[in-house]
């Protein structure tokens, strides 16, 4: 494992920690690490509790080759399996297990994929435009700039990336491709630079939304997301608990959503009486979304975005 992994921190470790540990502290505990990235989270919870097992999932076979290097020491209490997340209930039942006590989900681009200059998820950086957590499959950045018309470019800007300049920026990389295939991120950024005021170039850098909103197009991040979290609720058994780490506001709204769907009664208006089968699934931990401390944010830098949503289940 490279130095750069070695000293990569996780996220809100120890908050993460501290609220799944009444799940999966218990004796035959079973926990999900939904994003296992380099397995920071993993190790740390494996390391604190010596009888919990791990399903950990992720789509990019670099990520799981890391991972799994670094959790071999734990021996059969660790299960990988290479999917996406919304497979969450099939990976469950293929490690053998019928539920789980915890599930964490660290939400986004991961460091190993951030760091790694050739994939293409930074703007920062040349490389080729790539994006594809799993790069043994499914369509590159560089596919999409290269075919989707002007009117489904300004779509994905304006939806995924919040972008104001959205039409702006579709025209311009119409504009360029037919002058030559655009497929580095140098090349983006410079396009997008070119079509964006002065004014605006001051404030931001006009390439974060647009590569946002293209990472999250190549990975149907937000669909993925959005079936995800209902799965994994499901599979959570009596008193398991959630916590989900989101770093942009459309990740966090649907977990948001998610969550408020499973913690309100659903008994109907004017019920005299609430019927057990009427009393919500689920309670929530946190109020609202926790954010990363001051001191935290210091520490890890990667860690100024996030915000963090926890649930427990109360009835099955």
């Amino acid at each position: 494992m490279s130095e750069d992994h070695q000293i990569h921190i996780p996220v809100l470790l120890e908050r993460c920690i501290e609220l799944l540990a009444p799940a999966i502290s218990r004796p035959g505990a079973v926990v999900v690490d939904g994003t296992l990235g380099m397995g920071g989270h993993s190790a740390a919870m494996l390391e604190r509790f010596p009888e919990l097992s791990l399903i950990g999932l992720d789509r990019d076979p670099d990520a799981l080759r890391i991972a799994g290097e670094r959790l071999a020491p734990f021996g059969d209490r660790v299960h990988l399996v290479h999917t996406v997340y919304d497979g969450i209930a099939e990976a469950v039942t293929a490690s053998g297990f019928a539920h789980v006590d915890g599930v964490l989900f660290d939400l986004g681009v991961s460091s190993l994929q951030l760091d790694e200059a050739d994939r293409g998820f930074a703007y920062a950086q040349d490389a080729p435009l790539d994006m594809r957590m799993n790069q043994d499959a499914g369509t590159t950045a560089a596919d999409i700039l290269a075919s989707y018309g002007e009117g489904k470019l300004r779509g994905i800007f304006e939806r995924y990336g919040e972008e104001k300049l959205a039409g702006r920026y579709a025209r311009a990389i119409i504009a360029a491709r037919q002058v030559e295939p655009i497929v580095r991120s140098g090349q983006l950024v410079d396009i997008l630079n070119e079509a964006t005021p002065a004014a605006v170039r001051n404030l931001r850098h006009p390439a974060k939304r647009v590569f946002q909103a293209l990472r999250i197009e190549v990975n149907e991040e937000l669909s993925v997301l959005e079936r995800t979290i209902p799965a994994a609720l499901d599979v959570l058994g009596p008193d398991g608990r959630i916590v989900v780490m989101s770093y942009q506001s459309l990740e966090d709204r649907l977990v948001k959503r998610a969550l408020a769907e499973r913690t309100r009664s659903t008994a109907p208006a004017g019920l005299p009486v609430e019927l057990p089968e009427h009393r919500p699934e689920f309670r929530l931990l946190t109020r609202g979304a926790e954010l990363a401390s001051e001191e935290e944010r210091e520490r890890n830098p990667r860690a100024t975005p996030v915000r963090l949503r926890a649930a427990e289940r109360v009835r099955t």
